[in-house]
């Protein structure tokens, strides 16, 4: 499903349905570069059988205790998903998840078994994130991010989570792309973002679950899925799901637990979504380039079309607020944009959605 270059995919919360639910080491002739050390993961279980903590099997054995499934305090309450624990005890999911459940109260489920009441200390919708603090932690060593950004295709990476309500589940397979553009629909409240394509098997119910790499890293929180679902049904997975990467799951993970809300870049102009013209067409009317925002102050007016960002294509309006997620507000970026078929080329400070 292509929309302009933008991937419009199903959320995957766990029973909701629908499109509203569902390393580097190198060396020198004089001198061996250390190789980075691994990050610190749970022992796996005495009575398990052991395995080697390079292994498939044995980062599932050291992840899967600081991995919880999410569901609603009222049993009557269908629907539910994926989590897991990082410093301070804060546990990461999606908003997708977490909206749906927070009216009537969230569980939280570890591995073995121990429940706690959560609640949300920040949610944003627009990067499908979610911050739940837990009123009754049981001692889990928090899982620890990795850098998205030296993920390739072909690296192997392990999803694991709740698909279906099955928790503790755990699937294994590569990274498929990277800065896949992603989007959960085309109105404002939809997420968009520069997502890590993955041929793991990921359900229903994996929502706000960690992909991670080979060394128990969390290198993406897995959100979206494509299926070949009928009738407005999700049939689950097809070996195409998308997860959001560490980097971005960092920064706004931070933000929520300081501010209770994410702040993000922002041109200063509303953007035509449903524009049918290749780039992100600034829309007509008074208003739509705010007085005295980033849009005004680089020159641009209703109707300009960019069709370059910071160096990159922009195929679509969609795309360009995928791109953003990837700035600050503040930084100073190259536009290029059409205006009455002249190409031109200005630059642009960009504002904060505050």
């Amino acid at each position: 499903m292509a929309l302009t270059g933008m991937l419009v995919v199903a959320l995957i919360a766990g029973g909701a349905g629908g499109l509203a639910g569902g390393l580097i080491a190198g060396s020198s002739a004089q001198e061996a570069v250390p190789e980075p050390q691994g990050p610190t993961m749970n022992e796996p279980p005495p009575e398990a059988p052991q395995r080697d903590p390079d292994t498939i099997a044995g980062v599932a054995q050291r992840v899967s205790p600081s991995v919880v499934s999410i569901r609603s305090a009222d049993r009557r309450v269908m629907g539910g998903g994926s989590g897991f624990v990082i410093d301070g005890n804060y546990v990461v999911t999606n908003d997708h998840v977490s909206t749906e459940l927070e009216q009537d109260g969230i569980l939280v489920e570890y591995s073995d078994g121990s429940l706690s009441e959560a609640t949300v200390v920040g949610a944003d919708p627009s990067s499908d994130l979610s911050v739940l603090t837990l009123a009754d932690p049981i001692d889990v060593e928090p899982l620890q991010f990795g850098d998205s950004e030296q993920v390739i295709v072909g690296d192997e990476v392990i999803a694991i989570g709740a698909p279906l309500g099955y928790s503790g589940t755990v699937t294994q397979g590569i990274i498929s792309a990277v800065n896949r553009p992603v989007s959960s629909g085309d109105g404002p409240e939809a997420s968009r973002f520069y997502a890590l394509q993955t041929d793991a098997a990921i359900n229903p119910g994996n929502s706000g679950g960690p992909l991670v790499d080979t060394q128990g890293r969390v290198i993406g929180v897995n959100s979206m899925i494509v299926t070949m679902g009928y009738a407005g049904e999700t049939a689950g997975n097809i070996g195409l799901g998308f997860a959001i990467p560490s980097l971005e799951v960092e920064r706004v993970v931070q933000r929520l637990i300081e501010n209770g809300e994410a702040t993000y870049a922002d041109i200063g102009a509303e953007i035509d979504i449903d524009s049918p013209v290749a780039g992100a067409v600034i829309a007509d009317g008074p208003g739509a380039v705010e007085r005295g925002g980033a849009a005004e102050g680089a020159g641009l007016r209703s109707g300009d079309v960019i069709i370059v960002f910071d160096g990159r294509p922009v195929n679509s309006g969609q795309e360009l607020l995928a791109m953003l997620r990837d700035r600050s507000p503040g930084d100073e970026v190259e536009i290029d944009y059409e205006r009455d078929g002249e190409r031109e080329t200005t630059t642009m400070t960009l504002d904060s959605t505050d």
